[in-house]
């Protein structure tokens, strides 16, 4: 009988450690989905494993995050919810597929208006939305965003199309500022100033500003590192070389910016480790390896610059609600429609 009793012991708890060693596993990992291109943030990902011992396990979703996130309700895996652009970001939330919380490591790396006043999202890295200028023919060294629309650049400006996200962010941010008839007018202006139809990519930008195309025109910031640094290849070098980058500002603002950035998933079942990852993400390790994975610039104030980037000048961020953008996106693409923009 005492043998029996001890062996049940025995079964009972080699069968306690069986079921307690998965708990343990789980507790030492995060599932993170992303629309990021895996290798863009990998780097970042190895890193946070090398430090805290947890490992990433990361699934790229290019589109339908929170639909998915939302099919999947109590019994999806995922932890972090890691965007680029603010419009999927808030998507996030408004599906309610986001939970918030309070992190003091958070608050103090993050400007306020980089980040939900509920701790629904917070912003990671900043991209710019530039003036690329010729250096052969442009003699302009500042600009504002507004000035865009001056008859001067009359068949002289480039840009990709009006729909495209990037634009469409920087129309409705206008809208934040100048109200929709006055975006409607200035719209009217750039459209007038085209020297080709508004398509190809912010690079097509400046080829053709170095193929004497146009003069002037609109990419983002971390493009001209792609360009600059030979990662696109010798043409593209020569591109990146043929621009003088401009940092403008709204009249009363700062430059606009897009971000990518992430929240913590409504059914996260390991929110603890999915903390510790986005706390890191703004470390200024962390920082530092998105400026130099990316060409992005730090949303950590101090954070290091990658020299590409820092040779452009000090960016002074437009301080405008990113929510108020956001909002605004729907209106700016009629407008593009409105004005024939892309015709």
């Amino acid at each position: 009988m005492n043998r029996s009793f001890h062996a049940g012991l025995a079964l009972a708890g080699a069968m306690l450690v069986f079921v307690a060693a998965p708990v343990a596993a789980g507790a030492q990992e995060v599932h993170l989905y992303t629309t990021r291109e895996p290798g863009l943030i990998q780097p970042l990902l190895d890193a946070f494993t090398k430090e805290s011992g947890i490992q990433v396990k990361s699934i790229f979703i290019k589109d339908g995050l929170a639909e998915r996130v939302k099919a999947e309700g109590t019994n999806s895996p995922a932890d972090v919810l890691m965007t680029v652009d603010i419009g999927n970001l808030l998507d996030t939330v408004d599906r309610e597929v986001t939970q918030p919380i309070q992190s003091e490591a958070l608050a103090a790396a993050i400007p306020a208006h980089l980040r939900d006043p509920q701790g629904n999202w917070f912003a990671l890295s900043l991209r710019g939305r530039l003036v690329y200028a010729s250096k052969a023919r442009v003699k302009d060294s500042a600009i504002t965003y507004e000035a865009l629309a001056d008859p001067k650049w009359k068949g002289k400006f480039c840009i990709r199309s009006g729909q495209h996200p990037y634009n469409t962010a920087l129309i409705a941010a206008h809208i934040v500022h100048h109200g929709a008839d006055k975006t409607e007018t200035w719209l009217r202006g750039i459209k007038a100033n085209l020297a080709r139809k508004a398509t190809g990519g912010d690079r097509e930008v400046a080829r053709d500003i170095l193929g004497g195309i146009c003069d002037i025109g609109v990419g983002n910031s971390y493009y001209v590192g792609l360009m600059r640094s030979g990662r696109g290849g010798p043409d593209q070098v020569k591109w990146g070389e043929a621009i003088n980058v401009l940092l403008p500002t709204f009249e009363g603002g700062g430059t606009h910016v897009n971000i990518s950035g992430a929240a913590i998933a409504k059914h996260a079942p390991n929110k603890e480790n999915a903390v510790k990852l986005l706390e890191y993400l703004v470390s200024n390790e962390a920082q530092a390896l998105y400026a130099k994975a990316n060409f992005e610039y730090p949303v950590r104030p101090g954070a290091p610059i990658d020299p590409i980037i820092a040779a452009l000048g000090t960016l002074k961020t437009d301080t405008v609600d990113l929510r108020a953008v956001a909002k605004a996106r729907k209106t700016a693409s009629e407008l593009v429609d409105k004005v024939g923009f892309n015709d």
